[in-house]
């Protein structure tokens, strides 16, 4: 039995209003508006679109959500001519509204969508009456003033009073740390990594691929060359869209520019949203109601884990979600939108849903991203109100709008009708729970050895330059990250033109990420063997050998020896170099000077914690994330801060000045310590005064760090150096086979669950033991009253 609006609860959410507006730089009418502006001309449309007084409707809004834009959509985005630094009620206070509640949404394509169903779970209990949801990019118009002289350039600039609630950016796990290292940031090259997946896991050739991603898109110029918003109105083959010239240069070895998203645009959306109580007070004319049937926000797991790089399951299992709550199959809508910003986010759907993509229906009702536009995050709000036409236009039809943000990340989904139905509230717990329960695949970040392709992307600058990505699985199974090596041309060329998937590569670990060839021998040409021999000189480091030990100084004084990307690939080639040579039994690790140790790393030049990443697999100094089998004794002779307190807790002796300090400023400047410190630091120290000097940057005195076992010994201003050379010589006495074994134990021991259930295996020492000689010639010795005479074998 059908259901009337009267007999629905006056809290039911309603869509009563939508609008748009555009405008394109050279066509008449052109203002160069902001975007605050631009949106405030589509909220105007959308009341005016619900069919009665303007003013009784602006004058209801206690709520304005804004979609955020592009240019505040990560931390380190810049408005090139500055923005509001409230953009919902700047758009309000344009219109007359006065709103109670303005709200900031979550960085993603996602976000209209996921607004609009958040808004009407707002009405449907009580919190809210009459809200708008509003989103608006200027970006072409920004680009076009950003190049001219600063008196020609407007300022968008505002400040705007009044409460905001910012939803965040949401984009933890959006963009793993191992995709900015290896050169992934842009989303053409990260979706094409996804595409090949799928060309992969199809068994399709390149130019059979391009071709199915030309006939996908080519129904969608023909409904972009019919919308008067569009950005880009021309209609286009099949052949067209994949067939590469001077306009339509590759940005990737999948996509040329026409089949990627288009985000040159100015366009603006609104949506007015109301109880169905509202509603009937405002006298909104029954035919412009609209009533969300169906709706679900699910995220995927992040890109690197996934089983199968060519799928996002919890797209569909949103979207089976939706139409599940409304009553209906996928077959019995009317109108879809799905997300399109680049072919295999409409692929994922057609496949998870078993959709032909040649549906006669289509899949745009706008004419998607890459032809109508790609106004931000925003782009789903014109899909909204597209759709809100639609169904209205045709009593009784469905329309399914299918929003995604991230790397076919973030995922939600409204399914629109004319037909009166009461709020249903969504709880997609089960659906989460099955999804999480799904396999994952482990991820290595340090590549080292044979593995194969699993997918890859080439990046096309203008410049002519190329940038080789590849996914590949080590032997193993773990799947890491990694790029071509500078200069590469022949792996570039396969992966830009061959016929990469599967091929067998040679993975290597750098300072500067992982990279790879098509072979060891390749790999030794490009990047040389690895050093396992001490140089002469270093530039930031000095090293003496005094007999069979090794002094170690970082030589850096002038900037309190902090470590820069030389010194620490530097320290790490002295430190691999010490661990291989066989003559070596010990080092000494001290700094330049009497102010400091070491302060760090530098970061006079870094604005970004990525910056931070290029480390050595050795970690932090070439010590941090080291296996140490070989004793290092730190002399600390001044403050050890941040990365110099890293290198103390690497280090199995530490002798301190009296004047020496240790301190962890890490937190006063945006960042955590590092991973060696976290790790080792309550260790050693306990949790208690381990976090207050993370939190607090408490500094320790000598004294102190004494006291509560960070230290071994403290000696008199100035002479930690030479009570570590005696502590040196003393060990070099001793046997080298021993101090590796017990030293190699603890290390083992350490992190161990049951540290305790060692004591039952004396095997884990016995069994190095019995393999050397220094343990018997120590024995010997001791029963014939000599200095042993250890061969370190």
């Amino acid at each position: 039995m059908s259901t009337e609006v009267s007999d629905l609860p006056p809290g039911t959410p309603v869509i009563v209003g939508v609008g748009q507006f555009s405008e394109r730089l050279g066509q008449p009418g052109y203002r160069a508006l902001s975007a605050a502006d631009l949106a405030a001309e589509a909220l105007r449309a959308a009341v005016d679109d619900t069919g009665v007084d303007a003013g009784q409707v602006i004058a209801a809004i206690d709520t304005v959500a804004a979609v955020r834009a592009f240019d505040d959509a990560h931390p380190a985005a810049v408005a090139p001519l500055g923005a509001p630094d409230n953009v919902a009620r700047a758009v309000a206070g344009r219109v007359g509204a006065r709103p109670r509640r303005a709200i900031l949404g979550p960085t993603g394509g996602q976000s209209p969508q996921k607004l609009v169903n958040d808004l009407c779970a707002e009405i449907a209990v009580g919190r809210s009456e009459v809200t708008v949801l509003v989103g608006a990019e200027v970006i072409s118009t920004v680009r076009n003033l950003s190049g001219r002289p600063a008196a020609e350039r407007p300022d968008f600039t505002e400040h705007v009073a009044g409460s905001l609630e910012d939803h965040g950016y949401g984009t933890d796990g959006m963009t793993p740390s191992q995709a900015v290292l290896h050169q992934m940031t842009e989303a053409a090259v990260f979706y094409t990594v996804l595409e090949n997946a799928r060309r992969a896991r199809l068994g399709a050739g390149r130019a059979d691929y391009a071709r199915s991603m030309g006939e996908l898109f080519s129904p969608f110029t023909t409904v972009a060359a019919a919308n008067p918003h569009a950005a880009s109105p021309v209609e286009h083959t099949a052949a067209e869209l994949i067939s590469v010239d001077e306009r339509n240069r590759r940005i990737t070895d999948a996509y040329p520019r026409l089949l990627v998203a288009r985000d040159q645009v100015n366009q603006g959306a609104a949506i007015v949203i109301m109880s169905l109580a509202a509603a009937r007070r405002l006298a909104i004319p029954t035919e412009k109601l609209v009533f969300l049937h169906g709706h679900a926000d699910l995220t995927e797991r992040e890109l690197l884990v996934r089983p199968d790089l060519s799928r996002s399951p919890a797209a569909v299992a949103a979207i089976r979600y939706a139409l599940d709550m409304a009553g209906v199959g996928v077959d019995e809508l009317a109108a879809l939108d799905l997300y399109s910003c680049f072919p295999i986010a409409v692929f994922n759907v057609c496949d998870g849903m078993g959709l032909d993509p040649r549906d006669p229906r289509g899949f745009t009702v706008t004419g998607g991203l890459p032809y109508f536009g790609g106004p931000g995050n925003g782009y789903s709000a014109h899909a909204i109100v597209e759709t809100v036409a639609r169904v209205r236009d045709r009593p009784g039809d469905y329309g399914m709008v299918v929003a995604n943000g991230g790397l076919l990340s973030k995922h939600s989904v409204g399914v629109y009708a004319t037909t009166p139905i009461a709020w249903q509230s969504a709880d997609t717990a089960t659906v989460r729970a099955e999804l999480d329960a799904a396999p994952t695949v482990p991820v290595i970040f340090h590549a080292d050895g044979w593995g194969t392709i699993e997918s890859y992307a080439v990046r096309f600058n203008r410049d002519g330059a190329r940038v080789g990505i590849v996914i590949g699985r080590l032997d193993d199974g773990s799947r890491f990250v990694a790029n071509a090596v500078d200069g590469d041309d022949e792996l570039t060329d396969v992966l830009a033109d061959g016929e990469p998937l599967g091929l067998r590569v040679f993975a290597r670990s750098t300072d500067r990420g992982n990279r790879v060839a098509l072979g060891r021998e390749q790999m030794a040409r490009l990047l040389g063997e690895p050093v396992r021999a001490l140089r002469d000189s270093y530039e930031h480091v000095r090293i003496t050998r005094v007999g069979q030990v090794l002094e170690v100084m970082i030589d850096r004084p002038e900037v309190g020896n902090v470590l820069d990307a030389r010194t620490h690939r530097e320290l790490d080639e002295i430190f691999t170099a010490f661990e291989h040579d066989d003559e070596l039994w010990a080092a000494v690790l001290y700094g330049a000077g009497d102010e400091a140790f070491c302060l760090g790393g530098d970061l006079r030049d870094a604005v970004s914690p990525i910056q931070l990443m290029s480390l050595p697999r050795s970690g932090f100094g070439g010590l941090a994330a080291r296996e140490l089998s070989k004793p290092v004794i730190a002399a600390v002779n001044g403050r050890a801060d941040g990365g110099g307190l890293e290198l103390v807790l690497a280090c199995h002796i530490v002798v301190a000045d009296e004047d020496a300090s240790f301190a962890l400023p890490d937190t006063g400047i945006g960042q955590p310590p590092g991973l060696g410190v976290l790790v080792r630091l309550p260790r050693i120290v306990g949790r208690a005064l381990a976090n207050d000097m993370i939190v607090t940057g408490r500094r320790l005195d000598a004294a102190e760090a004494l006291g509560a076992g960070l230290i071994a010994r403290t000696v008199p201003p100035g002479k930690a150096i030479a009570a570590a050379r005696e502590l040196a010589a003393d060990i070099v006495t001793r046997s080298p086979v021993a101090v590796r074994t017990a030293l190699s134990f603890l290390a083992r021991n350490d992190h161990a669950a049951d540290p305790l259930a060692a004591l039952h295996h004396p095997d884990l020492l016995l069994d190095t033991l019995i393999a050397h000689h220094d343990p018997i010639e120590g024995l010997a010795a001791l029963r014939e009253r000599r200095v042993p005479n250890w061969r370190n074998t």
